[in-house]
C-alpha cells in the first residue's frame, strides 16, 4: 500500500468517527470559554499568552472539530477559519458560532493539503489534533500556510506516562484507531521546517485527577470524556488543582526531565523556514 493511498483511508477512518461523535454533540454542553477560563485551562492560558492580542489577525484553527477554540479567538476580534476532515464536525461548528455570535469560516479537508493559501495565517491553533496526523505530509503543510511572522501552538498528548496509557487502553472507545501521543523526537522534527521550536509540559501531580475521576467518581472513560470533564468540573476541581499545579511548575522547573511524565505538552512554533 502506497502512503498515499494509506493516507486516503486514514483520513477517511478519521471522518467517519468523527462525523458519528458530531450527530451526537449537543450545542448547549459544548465549552466555548472554559477550556481557556477555567483554573484547569492551563495549556489554553499558555498559547494565549504566546497569541497575545488576537484582533484583526487571521487564525487557522487546524482540525478544528466543534471549532471551540476558533471561536473563542473569533469573540476576541480574530478572523477565524476552521478546517477538518468531518464534514459534520464542520457544520456543527457553524451551527456553534451562531450562538456565541460569531461567525467563522470552514473548509474540509480532503487530501494531505491544508486547504488554504500559502502564507494566509498569522497564527495557528491545534488542540489534539497532530497526533491524528501523519506528521510527514502534515508539518510542511504547517510550514506553508503560516506567514513568515506568524506563529503556531498546539497542544498534544504525551507518550510516556503509564497512568495515562493505563487511561487510554480503558477509553478505546473514545478513541481512533490510528492515533499516536507526540514524541519528544517528533517534536524535534519540527526544527526541519520552523526556526523556533519549543515545547512546555503540562499535568504531572495534577495527573492524578484522572485517578479522581475513575476511582471516586467511577466516571465510565467510555462514556465520559476526562479531558472534557477537566473544564467542566473546575469549579469543584478548584482546591484540588490549585496546589497540584503550583507543585508541578516548581517541580518541571527544577527537574524538566519530568515532563517526560507530564499528560500533555504544548507545542511552539515561528519562523517558517519557507522552500
Amino acid at each position: 500500500m502506497s502512503a498515499q493511498t494509506s493516507n486516503d483511508l486514514r483520513r477517511q477512518k478519521e471522518a467517519e468517527f468523527h462525523d458519528q461523535w458530531a450527530v451526537g454533540r449537543d450545542l448547549g454542553d459544548t465549552l466555548v470559554e472554559e477550556p481557556f477560563t477555567a483554573i484547569t485551562g492551563i495549556e489554553n492560558q499558555h498559547i494565549e499568552r504566546e497569541f497575545g492580542d488576537v484582533r484583526g489577525k487571521t487564525i487557522l484553527d487546524y482540525g478544528c472539530g466543534a471549532a471551540e477554540g476558533g471561536i473563542y479567538f473569533a469573540k476576541r476580534g480574530a478572523r477565524v477559519v476552521g478546517v477538518d476532515v468531518s464534514q459534520k464536525m464542520l457544520d456543527l461548528a457553524h451551527d456553534l458560532a451562531k450562538v456565541h455570535g460569531v461567525s467563522i469560516e470552514t473548509r474540509r479537508v480532503e487530501s494531505d493539503r491544508v486547504p488554504a493559501e500559502t502564507d494566509e495565517f498569522d497564527l495557528i491553533y491545534g488542540n489534539g489534533v497532530l497526533h491524528h496526523v501523519p506528521h510527514d505530509t502534515a508539518v510542511p503543510e504547517l510550514c506553508r500556510v503560516l506567514k513568515p511572522s506568524g506563529k503556531a501552538c498546539f497542544i498534544e498528548p504525551l507518550p510516556y506516562n503509564p497512568v495515562i496509557n493505563v487511561y487510554r487502553k480503558l477509553a478505546k472507545e473514545m478513541r481512533t484507531d490510528d492515533e499516536t501521543p507526540v514524541t519528544f523526537e517528533q517534536i524535534e522534527a519540527f526544527k526541519r521546517y520552523f526556526g523556533r521550536v519549543e515545547h512546555e509540559e503540562f499535568w504531572l501531580t495534577t495527573l492524578s485527577v484522572f485517578l479522581k475521576f475513575y476511582l471516586w467518581d467511577r466516571a465510565d472513560p467510555n462514556r465520559e470524556r476526562y479531558w472534557k470533564k477537566i473544564y467542566s468540573d473546575a469549579p469543584k476541581l478548584e482546591g484540588f488543582f490549585r496546589p497540584l499545579n503550583a507543585l508541578d511548575r516548581r517541580l518541571l522547573k527544577l527537574a524538566p526531565v519530568l515532563g517526560r511524565l507530564c499528560w500533555n505538552t504544548v507545542i511552539t512554533v515561528s519562523a517558517p523556514r519557507k522552500g
